[in-house]
């Protein structure tokens, strides 16, 4: 029988950036045990068993389920489709379904749900039309239209009404952290392209906005935030609250862009009086990709199984001003900070290490 302090953490997107991280932390702690969940799943150490299941088949991810009694579930997944109904739709019945597989388990605690700053800016249809001011604060009024986070959190309200668990939702902004096959992964995404710039001796241009160059922004580690997943869902003053979860630090890209450009030692450019998306820039990187990996033995030869060109161009495209605040989580005690240049440089240094970049 299980010892009654040890938890079983079931992270449902193990393989993502934030399932990953997650993941690698609470393998490392003695009172807990972890079930990782994805549709395809990977080797990752430390964790315990590893489930495939699709949460659009309910009666398929009841089954692969069974007997799994997670005491805490960390929701770190999602699924696009191309108009936000659908995103509803599909996102509304994932979180259903895996939450209708563990919820007749009396072992369950506790439900986190990993969303992001679109509660506040919009969803992708209606990007940038929310009417929340900076810092964005976690009390803010929904935004108008259509959201499938809002769908999420009614859902796992409901649920958490009903077979009585506590929840969090984390609002991460950008993500910087280690994971490959992610669609929205700006640091290994800008490892790639700086690569490709030091191999074919072309300057690293910034590609979004100005707006995004001059203002204030901030950004998440995803080993920060694993921390802050762990701690507000152990914590009793944090449970049954949202959190936004950021580094610490303002920073602008002006300040950052060169710095990051220093590492692969090539030139930087910053804004250069329009935006240069990295869609466009990138428009031969398979092919060249595919050079680069052969030259220095990569592990991997396909591009777009590391960069989400697509994602860095949004979020470095916005005509916005983005960043929040952390007010709530020190008050109630997570006094965690991460340095933004040191989230890309150890980053970096990893994929090094790993032969994911040379």
């Amino acid at each position: 029988m299980k010892p009654e302090h040890k938890k079983t953490a079931l992270i449902v997107g193990v393989t993502g950036i934030v399932g990953r991280n997650l993941a690698e932390l609470l393998s490392s702690k003695n009172d807990w045990d972890v079930i990782g969940l994805a549709r395809r799943p990977l080797e990752i150490a430390g964790v315990k068993r590893q489930i495939a299941a699709d949460l659009l088949d309910r009666e398929a991810a009841i089954k692969a389920l069974r007997g799994a009694n997670p005491t805490h579930v960390f929701y770190c997944t999602w699924s696009r489709r191309e108009t936000e109904a659908q995103n509803c739709e599909v996102n509304g019945q994932m979180l259903r379904n895996l939450l209708d597989a563990v919820t007749g388990s009396s072992a369950l605690q506790h439900v986190t749900l990993v969303t992001g700053l679109k509660h506040y800016l919009g969803s992708f249809e209606n990007y940038g039309s929310g009417r929340a001011e900076t810092p964005f604060r976690e009390d803010e009024p929904r935004q108008p239209g259509l959201n499938f986070y809002y769908v999420q959190e009614d859902i796992l309200f409901e649920e958490a009404a009903k077979h009585h668990f506590s929840w969090n939702v984390q609002r991460p902004h950008t993500i910087i952290g280690y994971a490959l096959g992610n669609v929205m992964n700006m640091g290994v995404t800008l490892a790639a392209y700086g690569s490709l710039c030091r191999m074919f001796k072309r300057p690293f241009v910034f590609p979004g906005s100005l707006r995004q160059y001059e203002s204030p922004t901030d950004v998440t580690d995803a080993s920060l935030l694993a921390k802050h997943l762990l701690w507000a869902a152990t914590t009793e003053s944090a449970k049954n609250e949202a959190f936004n979860v950021v580094n610490g630090e303002i920073f602008r890209w002006r300040w950052l862009w060169p710095k990051l450009a220093q590492f692969f030692e090539i030139e930087a450019i910053g804004y250069p009086g329009q935006k240069r998306p990295l869609e466009q820039q990138m428009s031969n990187a398979a092919t060249e990709w595919k050079l680069l990996a052969e030259k220095y033995s990569l592990r991997n030869a396909k591009v777009e199984e590391l960069a989400s060109w697509w994602h860095t161009d949004a979020d470095l495209g916005r005509e916005i001003e983005c960043f929040t605040d952390m007010t709530k989580s020190r008050e109630l005690g997570f006094l965690e900070y991460k340095s933004t240049l040191r989230s890309f440089l150890e980053l970096f240094e990893r994929l090094r290490a790993d032969r994911i970049i040379p």
